[in-house]
């Protein structure tokens, strides 16, 4: 299992509790064992969940092991990143990207957001 220091894992049981009823924007990275991207963005997502804790936080669902989730939000590929804002997605992503790319395509899913 891929672990990122500062990025937690979400399962289907905790996906509404600690994504859909946050207050901050959630990163939701859909991600799997055998992803190699998924792998190679682990410590851009881990870079970015400490420099913007306050303004949003990032998690991981792990779509063998909780697939109903990733088909409940149309998931097709890993890895996707999904913003959710208020209980709702407001952007998508699918591949890895380089943390200067992926932070300048959050920046209308933060913006507002004190930190």
């Amino acid at each position: 299992m891929i672990r990122t220091e500062g990025v937690a894992d979400v399962t289907e049981e905790t996906f509404e509790r600690e994504v859909l009823g946050s207050d901050l924007p959630v990163l939701v990275q859909f991600t799997a064992d055998w992803c190699g991207p998924c792998r190679q963005l682990a410590p851009v997502l881990g870079e970015i969940a400490r420099e913007e804790a306050g303004r949003i936080r990032v998690v991981q669902l792990h779509v063998d092991r909780d697939p109903g989730v990733a088909v409940r939000f149309g998931v097709m590929a890993t890895p996707t990143l999904m913003v959710f804002r208020a209980g709702e997605p407001v952007t998508s992503m699918v591949g890895a990207r380089p943390k200067r790319k992926l932070l300048r395509e959050l920046e209308e899913a933060l913006a507002g957001v004190q930190g």
